[in-house]
């Protein structure tokens, strides 16, 4: 079943004019940023959701659908903000931490100040705003897909690039996460300084400084 906006419009008859969906990309990485998005979708797109047909929960896209997805979201979004923190901070914080410090930057690069949150597990409880979290929100609410789709599109382009700069560890392939591939790769190359080194496999290697 897709993505509604049953939420979105139920938290605009309460008065809540602009809604932003939130979600996060990385989290279980053991290496790269946590990357967060915030959408605000616009008004045309809450009334006629057939706009974002397609748009889904990330985890559920082929690559190729997620940047189809990612350009209708920018197309149809009165607002877009992405947040990102990188590895040395989630060591420093913890990952839940760094996820809500992504969130919240996501938050304040959006263009326009939301009058009300829906989050998919996390809730920003240090924000006074109306937030609603739903489980399995990304496969639930419209908004927090198309958060979903932008978080891990912009992650994904990201560990692309750090391919470039860290070749040997596969990272365009699997993107810092866990695979056969990418444990074979610390083996032979130890860490870089794109690893996580508070998360298992990596504490083994000690922290960087």
């Amino acid at each position: 079943m897709a993505p509604t906006v049953e939420h979105e419009r139920a938290l605009r008859a309460r008065g809540c004019a602009r809604v932003a969906g939130l979600d996060e990309a990385g989290r279980g990485c053991w290496a790269g940023p946590v990357v967060a998005a915030a959408v605000v979708l616009a008004d045309t797109a809450l009334w006629q959701p057939a706009l974002l047909a397609g748009v889904d929960d990330s985890k559920q896209l082929t690559p190729a659908a997620r940047e189809l997805s990612y350009q209708v979201v920018r197309d149809q979004a009165l607002g877009i903000g992405v947040g990102i923190v990188p590895a040395y901070l989630i060591d420093a914080y913890g990952i839940l931490p760094a996820t809500r410090l992504a969130m919240v930057t996501a938050l304040l690069q959006l263009p326009c100040h939301p009058d009300a949150l829906l989050i998919d597990a996390v809730p920003l409880r240090e924000l006074a705003l109306p937030q609603l979290v739903l489980p399995k929100g990304d496969a639930r609410c419209l908004s927090i897909a198309a958060a979903s789709v932008v978080a891990k599109v912009t992650r994904d382009r990201l560990m692309t690039t750090a391919d470039q700069a860290f070749p040997g560890y596969g990272f365009a392939a699997h993107k810092g996460y866990g695979t056969p591939q990418h444990q074979r790769a610390l083996a032979a190359h130890g860490p870089c300084p794109l690893h996580r080194r508070s998360f298992a496999p990596l504490i083994a290697y000690g922290p960087s400084f």
